[in-house]
């Protein structure tokens, strides 16, 4: 069960690093103030209406129509400023990594003996019931 966790856990920490690391764009094209298409790989598909207003366009030279298409590209960049190494901690860094990973391996560690401290301590004197006293009940 724990190498299974392990193995599963690895692969998440890849994972998160490769997505992390990774740079993409995504293409998106609108129509108006809708959203006609997006795409991450390839630029995203036009719905058409540019070659409509470029053939009357070319009809009518005297007017121009602003079209009513617009093109975004989202740009984003992955991280690059990944540490290679762990030699350039400095003293307090490593004091900070041993102490941390030696309290944390002593966390998990179960108790040895079946002792109990307090057997050896009789339970209080009650001298009154206070749950009949105030007629307070569990219900």
């Amino acid at each position: 069960m724990n190498s299974f966790f392990n193995k599963i856990m690895s692969a998440l920490m890849a994972f998160v690093v490769m997505f992390s690391t990774m740079s993409f764009t995504v293409d998106l094209h609108y129509c108006g103030d809708t959203m006609v298409d997006f795409s991450f790989f390839n630029a995203a598909e036009s719905c058409g209406m540019d070659k409509i207003q470029e053939t009357s366009d070319s009809e009518n030279t005297s007017m121009s129509q602003k079209s009513c298409c617009s093109d975004e590209k989202l740009i984003i960049q992955g991280q690059d400023d990944l540490k290679d190494n762990f030699s350039t901690l400095t003293f307090e860094q490593q004091v900070f990594v041993a102490s941390f990973v030696y309290s944390y391996i002593n966390l998990f560690e179960g108790r040895t003996s079946k002792e109990f401290p307090y057997t050896d301590y009789s339970p209080q004197f009650v001298k009154r019931d206070v749950q009949v006293l105030h007629q307070t009940f569990l219900i």
